[in-house]
């Protein structure tokens, strides 16, 4: 609850009546300072004038005061330069490490903020603050949204960042992995990066005009092509497989060539998998698009629009298996062209993470932008998160509001983090009109 409190001081909620020390003199708060979240005192560089003097300097808040010998404070002396202490229940002095005894403010949590926010905190409903959504103003939604937006690219940049330093500044490599890892489109997106990882590209570069040698490439350094990759209840069929037989050998003389191994095959996951997302059709189509060379990083830099991009990262597996979804098991014909959602999805999670991070590294604020109007391109996705929202009267208009939505979600509804979130403080003011 002592969070709540913090809260109330951040956002100025005070009551009605003139504030005053606990020994009787008038206080006004000028600015409540900057919020500490690290160790020393909560609030830094505040203003305060107390009995008609300035004060400059920092606050601690605490529940009880007596909270602030608990915490003893009265010994460390990164708090004597505490100007004021602010606590909801006042049942003792306080005094700093050099003996100087501290005005202090008390500071009631108000009724409405307390029940809101123990409503918000305890309810199992998603969104818990629906009920205020549709009594927002479109000015205060489009200001959240937005900072949300930019909260996510910048965490997702910094992902794609952190790929960077571990290829030592290798920015191909860095979208391989990328790629590769939304390519597992979630439940393989682990393994996708694994295998991403370790992958020979220096191997795969050297026989990049041969797509039988890729296959064999992406799909033996996977494991896939391994016996025990293969289902129990497929492996005959699958050791009959003619194909199978040749991508085995030709995997056999790259591995010796390269000096590569390949990683376990326990990593790839199928349960609840539609065929069309299992990891063989995934990597060949993956296989075919480093084939075709439209997806790499200069293409990408330079698209401006989803039509381009669609265009690079357009891809179709190999022949056998617009008949197959598995070695050995025959289905029927299906092209499986990369399709249009999927292509999105792609844009969405790679694309425009990596044109933020290029941006950042290079210190280019045009490829920010264009990361941000790539999404303003793209339709909503259209999951549980943004059916929720949408059914609270939430207007979602395109893959720019569906990602803050998604951070909204992940970053502060999951952590029950309200008090961080504005339309979590729209709801704690109980404010209903609109603005």
């Amino acid at each position: 609850m002592e969070k709540l409190l913090h809260y109330v001081w951040k956002h100025r909620i005070f009551p009605l009546e003139p504030l005053v020390t606990t020994d009787g003199h008038p206080v006004e708060i000028i600015d409540v300072g900057l919020h500490n979240t690290h160790a020393g005192p909560d609030f830094f560089n505040a203003k305060v004038r107390i009995d008609g003097t300035l004060w400059v300097g920092n606050v601690e808040i605490h529940l009880r005061s007596s909270d602030w010998q608990r915490h003893g404070h009265q010994l460390d002396s990164a708090y004597n330069s505490v100007i004021l202490h602010v606590a909801e229940i006042v049942d003792t002095d306080v005094v700093t490490s050099d003996g100087k005894r501290l005005p202090q403010l008390q500071l009631p949590i108000p009724a409405s903020v307390r029940e809101n926010y123990a409503r918000l905190s305890t309810t199992d409903d998603y969104p818990r603050c629906w009920p205020i959504v549709p009594k927002l103003s479109t000015l205060m939604i489009h200001s959240w949204m937005s900072a949300l937006l930019a909260e996510r690219l910048q965490e997702r940049a910094q992902r794609c960042l952190d790929r960077l330093a571990s290829t030592h500044g290798d920015w191909q490599h860095t979208l391989f992995i990328t790629l590769a890892r939304n390519f597992g489109f979630g439940v393989n997106g682990e393994a996708f990066e694994m295998w991403a990882r370790q992958f020979p590209l220096y191997a795969a570069a050297k026989h990049r005009n041969d797509p039988f040698q890729l296959e064999a490439l992406f799909l033996g350094s996977a494991g896939l092509l391994a016996p025990e990759s293969i289902p129990p209840s497929a492996r005959e069929a699958a050791e009959a497989d003619e194909y199978l037989k040749k991508l085995r050998a030709e995997w056999t003389y790259l591995a010796h060539k390269f000096q590569i191994s390949s990683m376990e095959s326990h990593h790839w996951r199928y349960l609840r998998l539609r065929p069309q997302n299992f990891p063989h059709l995934r990597l060949v189509q993956l296989a075919q698009l480093y084939y075709r060379q439209t997806a790499e990083l200069s293409a990408l830099l330079h698209a401006t629009t989803r039509e381009d991009l669609h265009a690079a990262l357009a891809t179709a597996p190999s022949d056998y298996w617009q008949t197959h979804y598995l070695f050995g098991m025959p289905s029927a014909y299906n092209a499986k062209h990369f399709s249009s959602a999927s292509c999105d999805l792609i844009i969405i999670n790679t694309v425009c993470p990596m044109l933020f991070a290029y941006g950042i590294d290079h210190h280019d604020e045009q490829l920010q932008e264009r990361a941000i109007t790539l999404l303003e391109q793209l339709k909503p996705e259209q999951n549980f998160i943004i059916r929720q929202w949408q059914q609270c009267g939430l207007t979602v208009a395109n893959a720019a509001d569906s990602q803050a939505l998604v951070q909204l979600k992940r970053e502060y509804c999951d952590r029950r983090d309200c008090l961080r979130c504005r339309i979590a403080y729209e709801y704690l003011k109980g404010r209903t009109s609109d603005e």
